[in-house]
């Protein structure tokens, strides 16, 4: 059925961890049904399809061909990288970025926490 927190209708956290499956495959199944203006669909069976055919079908798929290109053109080994100006640019932005995410994931936190505590839950 639909889920409902007030019902205790749904897969939440606690049971989540509880089914074995590895936090990984959860991630990335929430982030791929992700809803963008509407409720989604859980189900067991569109989990474990979407976790064989997209997540391991196209990531082993992915990394089998991203190894046979380094065989083919590098002798089998990733050569070394040489950083243009442009790219320690690149790199110091995205590095910047990602301080200033996890920074906002924090507060995120901690005001969640708060709002927690103060509900009693």
């Amino acid at each position: 059925g639909k889920f409902s927190k007030s019902r205790g209708v749904g897969v939440f956290g606690d049971m989540a961890k509880d089914t074995g499956i590895p936090a990984d495959i959860w991630r990335f199944y929430l982030l791929y049904l992700r809803p963008e203006g509407q409720d989604s669909a859980f189900s067991w069976s569109d989990l474990m399809l979407k976790n064989n055919s997209e997540l391991l079908n196209n990531l082993g798929n992915f990394i089998n061909r991203a190894g046979m290109f380094v065989c083919k053109f590098f002798g089998g080994t990733v050569p070394n990288m040489v950083l243009t100006l442009d790219d320690k640019r690149l790199l110091a932005r995205v590095t910047l970025e990602l301080r200033q995410y996890h920074q906002l994931l924090e507060k995120v936190r901690w005001v969640s926490e708060m709002l927690r505590l103060e509900q009693g839950w």
